[in-house]
């Protein structure tokens, strides 16, 4: 009996591992297709629009992720309306379990391993995030050492290297 459960748990992982992967590689494309655009990333501006640009993405991935996972629970017939599925499916996801809404039958499993699931992406992306933003101040470091004068910071590199 826990065998259906599981197989359909396995799915839903292997389908939003795939829309990470998917998701996160778009916004790579895009960073890089608009990164010419910007001189060294030197504007607030622009540097808060990647950022701003990069958390929609990543917002809009784990949006098709629980809605996968709503859609689910809404064939299974565990609930009677498709707000009451995504609302079950977003408190699963981020871990928040309300418990005022709940599954009461042998699907349950579904939700412990979508709980788990959405722990490991969002921690994905997370992560994605912190990369994201060290690159950012890492291009506009590059960018501002090639405009000043480069004995400055071999310089303060050569005496910080110094035991």
């Amino acid at each position: 009996m826990l065998f259906a459960p599981l197989a359909l748990s396995a799915a839903l992982v292997l389908a939003t591992i795939v829309i990470q992967i998917v998701g996160l590689v778009v916004l790579i494309w895009i960073m890089r297709r608009r990164a010419s655009r910007f001189a060294g990333f030197s504007y607030v501006i622009q540097q808060l629009g990647v950022i701003l640009a990069v958390v929609m993405g990543l917002f809009l991935i784990h949006a098709f992720q629980i809605w996968l996972y709503a859609a689910v629970y809404l064939a299974l017939n565990e609930f009677e309306s498709f707000e009451a599925a995504l609302y079950f499916s977003t408190s699963s996801f981020t871990t928040v379990g309300y418990g005022e809404i709940f599954i009461e039958s042998r699907w349950r499993i579904v939700a412990a391993i979508q709980s788990a699931n959405g722990f490991l992406l969002l921690g994905w992306s997370t992560i994605f995030l912190l990369s994201v933003l060290t690159r950012l101040r890492s291009v506009e470091i590059d960018w501002l050492e090639s405009r000043l004068e480069p004995e400055l910071f071999n310089h303060q590199r050569g005496e910080k290297d110094k035991p």
